[in-house]
């Protein structure tokens, strides 16, 4: 069985606590994204340090490696539309489709160690481009493909949703 691609529009999340993961986006105080991504790495980093970082829990569900390669890419993808957004006035966002570029990317693959180093450099790239956001430029806009539109606020809140969730995806691994 292959992985099922996630076809949910998960911008619910920016209005009430998400019952999964408990990730609460309204009660975020944005100044605390930064650090929020630049731990999220660091339980990465762990993670990918277990001897089964490869291995799927069930054919349909991607391994702890998988799961860092695409949180290592969304923080990619999100520090790319953030300077986008502050850069120029609504831009519209390409698609990306997640599980394209998981295929594409042949994530079960890679190296964890490469990995876990990846993430922790892509999740500081883009906690210092939220750090470096001025006052005035939270309520600057931007446009996903399918319309969903963002502030840098809201954009900033998803994209730790986004983080925090696939952690709890992988709660039943055993750390060291």
């Amino acid at each position: 069985m292959t992985i099922e691609p996630d076809t949910k529009d998960w911008t619910w999340v920016l209005e009430r606590r998400c019952p999964e993961c408990g990730f609460d986006a309204p009660a975020l105080d944005r100044a605390d994204v930064p650090q929020a991504i630049r731990d999220n790495a660091t339980l990465w980093e762990v993670v990918l340090h277990t001897e089964d970082a490869a291995v799927r829990p069930s054919s349909n569900v991607w391994s702890p490696l998988e799961y860092a390669c695409h949180v290592r890419d969304v923080n990619r993808l999100f520090e790319q539309r953030l300077r986008l957004m502050l850069d120029h006035d609504a831009p519209a966002f390409e698609n990306w489709d997640q599980d394209a570029a998981a295929l594409a990317g042949d994530y079960g693959s890679q190296d964890p160690a490469a990995v876990a180093a990846e993430v922790v450099a892509a999740a500081d790239a883009v906690a210092t481009a939220y750090e470096q956001v001025g006052a005035s430029q939270w309520e600057r806009t931007g446009l996903r493909g399918d319309g969903a539109a963002f502030t840098v606020d809201t954009f900033a809140r998803y994209h730790l949703h986004d983080l925090v969730h696939h952690a709890h995806d992988v709660s039943w691994v055993e750390l060291p």
